[in-house]
C-alpha cells in the first residue's frame, strides 16, 4: 500500500521517520537508545491527538477520501465470515461499483451491501470510481429482497462520490432506480443499518442509505453535493471547496446535530487509514450491538419507526 500523506499529517510522519531511523541506527551500531525512541513516540502520539482534535471540515473531507482508508471489501474481509458475493441485477449486467452479498457477522446471517473504491488505476476503472449505475442499485435491491425473504438483517456501507452521471446510466433509469430503492428500503421488513465509511455523496449514497440506524464514521462526510460541486455553483470556482465545506456542514458532528444520523463511530487516532484492524474491530462491535437491539423490535414497529425517522428530517421549531 502506497504511503499517501496529507499536508496536516506531515509533522507526524516526520517524527515517525526519525523514530524509524533511530531504530535502524541502534541495530546497526548496537546502541541502547530506547529512551530517546520512547520520547519521540510520546511526542508523536501527543502531536497526533492535538492535530486530529482540531481538524477543519475540509480536512475531514480529505481524510474521508484518503486512498489508504479501508473500503467495503476490506471491512468484509475483516469481520464477515462465509461471505458469498452475489452478482448482477437480472436485467442488464453486474455493476462492480457496488458490492452485494451474504455472510455472517459474529455468527448472525446478514446481507451486506456497499460501494467499492479501488487503489490502482485498472481497478478504479473497473469499479468506475465507486459510482454505481442503475444496475448496481437494482442488484442491491435484489439482495435486500432476498435478505427479507430469509429474515436476514441488512448492512449498508456508504462510500461514493455520487451515482454515475453518464448518458447510458440516465437512459437506463438512474433516477428511477435510486427512487425505487428509497421506497423499497423504507418498507423492508428486516433491520437495516447504514454506515458512512468514507464519502456519502448525493443520491449515489442515499440509494442504499435508508435504514433504522444511520451512522457515520468519525472522519467521513455526507451531503447532497460535494464541496467542490457546491463551490463551482455558488462561487464559480471549485477551489473554494474548503469554504463551501464549512458552510455546508458536511461532517459527522454536523449531521448528528441536525439529527440526520444517529451516532458517530470513532476511528483509531489518526484516522481509519492508520489502523485497518482497529477500525474494523470498532465498526464490528457497533454493528453487532445495533443488530442485537434491532432484532428484538417487531417488524411492523420497525417499519413504522423507520418511516417516522426519515419523515421528521428537515423540520425545526424555533
Amino acid at each position: 500500500m502506497s504511503k499517501f500523506v496529507l499536508d496536516f499529517e506531515k509533522p507526524i510522519v516526520e517524527i515517525e521517520r526519525r523514530i524509524a531511523e533511530l531504530r535502524d541506527f541502534s541495530i546497526e551500531e548496537d546502541l541502547e537508545i530506547q529512551n530517546e525512541i520512547e520520547k519521540l513516540q510520546t511526542k508523536a502520539k501527543k502531536l497526533r491527538r492535538d492535530i486530529f482534535s482540531k481538524l477543519t471540515r475540509w480536512q475531514r473531507v480529505q481524510l474521508a477520501r484518503h486512498p489508504n482508508r479501508p473500503y467495503t471489501l476490506d471491512y468484509i474481509q475483516k469481520f464477515i465470515t462465509d461471505f458469498v458475493e452475489l452478482h448482477g441485477d437480472r436485467g442488464f449486467r453486474d455493476d462492480p461499483a457496488l458490492v452485494a452479498g451474504i455472510g455472517k457477522l459474529d455468527g448472525l446471517p446478514v446481507a451486506i451491501i456497499g460501494h467499492q473504491k479501488a487503489r490502482d488505476t485498472k481497478e478504479k476503472l473497473r469499479r468506475n470510481f465507486a459510482m454505481p449505475s442503475p444496475e448496481g442499485y437494482r442488484k442491491a435491491l435484489r439482495v435486500m429482497k432476498m435478505a427479507a425473504r430469509f429474515d436476514r438483517p441488512v448492512i449498508c456501507l456508504l462510500d461514493t462520490p455520487g451515482a454515475y452521471p453518464g448518458i447510458g446510466a440516465e437512459e437506463r433509469g438512474q433516477a428511477e432506480a435510486i427512487a425505487r430503492n428509497l421506497f423499497e428500503m423504507s418498507h423492508l421488513p428486516v433491520p437495516i443499518v447504514v454506515v458512512v465509511i468514507g464519502e456519502g455523496a448525493s443520491g449515489g449514497a442515499l440509494g442504499i442509505g435508508v435504514g433504522d440506524r444511520v451512522y457515520m464514521m468519525e472522519n467521513t462526510w455526507y451531503s447532497v453535493i460535494s464541496p467542490e460541486g457546491c463551490a463551482a455553483i455558488l462561487y464559480r470556482d471549485a477551489s473554494n471547496a474548503p469554504q463551501a465545506a464549512e458552510s455546508m456542514k458536511v461532517i459527522a458532528n454536523d449531521l448528528l446535530e441536525l439529527q440526520v444520523i444517529d451516532k458517530i463511530i470513532p476511528e483509531p487516532v489518526g484516522g481509519a487509514h492508520c489502523n485497518h484492524d482497529e477500525a474494523a474491530a470498532i465498526l464490528k462491535q457497533e454493528l453487532v450491538e445495533t443488530l442485537q437491539e434491532l432484532m428484538t423490535i417487531p417488524k411492523d414497529q420497525l417499519i413504522a419507526d423507520r418511516i417516522d425517522k426519515f419523515g421528521k428530517m428537515g423540520f425545526w421549531q424555533e
